[in-house]
């Protein structure tokens, strides 16, 4: 290396340890901030990304349950045999609920229709 021209300057003991401390500082900093980010995205968001999935994934599955024509996760056929099962091993509680929703909604029907008729001009 050139003294003229010192494209690569040696440092001084002194600028040395200057640089050294600067960079302990910035990776003491960075570690700092990495286990900040870190802490966060796992206590605060991942729990919303995991609940989100899981609602999700329930709710393609229950609209599985609820429509014999669903296609978007299995075969039409399979929430077929899956509903015919539940509705096989649990028909007179299934029936019963059934039941007690029209019973239900014929109230609310009747509550509809009295209303109206006290409201009508």
């Amino acid at each position: 290396m050139s003294e003229e021209y010192p494209l690569y300057p040696r440092l001084s003991e002194e600028a040395k340890k200057e640089a050294e401390l600067l960079f302990e500082q910035f990776r003491e900093r960075m570690n700092k901030v990495c286990d900040e980010t870190l802490d966060k995205l796992y206590c605060d968001v991942s729990m919303y990304i995991e609940s989100d999935h899981w609602t999700n994934y329930r709710n393609q599955i229950m609209e599985g349950f609820k429509n014999y024509n669903n296609k978007k996760i299995q075969a039409d056929y399979d929430f077929k045999d899956i509903r015919a099962k539940i509705f096989e091993q649990f028909k007179d509680e299934i029936i019963k609920d059934l039941n007690q929703d029209l019973v239900k909604q014929v109230e609310e029907l009747q509550e509809q229709i009295a209303f109206m008729q006290r409201n009508r001009l």
